[in-house]
């Protein structure tokens, strides 16, 4: 299988030289995604709906690679407060409760805006027929 872009759009993509996630062999990469709606680009002021926004385009990215949500082997969740942990991981035990992959959080300094309260970062097996 040969390496394949995948692209959501966003202007951040081009003006900053990623993609929003890389196939290479049987994984997908998908790059740090924060909670704008790329269609809108609008960033709810709430963590927990930065999270679910995060998941919708996590969603619509991996669906388009070949894969899924269920198939997440890694996923690491940036936070730029402590306080912001528990409402964006009760999020990710909704999507991920049964699915369980290896994980982490931590709590940064920032993200490229000061409205950016989260960012996901996941790894994901294609789906096989």
């Amino acid at each position: 299988m040969t390496r394949r872009l995948i692209s959501t759009g966003s202007p951040f993509e081009t003006a900053f030289g990623y993609s929003r996630a890389v196939i290479d062999g049987d994984l997908v990469f998908v790059s740090g995604t924060t909670g704008y709606d790329y269609v809108t680009m609008t960033l709810p002021e709430d963590a927990a709906e930065q999270a679910r926004n995060i998941f919708r385009t996590l969603d619509a990215v991996l669906t388009e690679a070949g894969s899924s949500l269920s198939r997440v082997v890694r996923a690491q969740y940036f936070v730029t407060d402590r306080s912001y942990c528990e409402p964006v991981l009760t999020v990710c035990g909704e999507v991920f409760g049964e699915i369980r992959p290896a994980a982490g959080i931590y709590v940064i300094a920032g993200l490229l805006k000061p409205e950016m309260k989260i960012e996901i970062e996941v790894t994901a097996r294609l789906t096989r027929p």
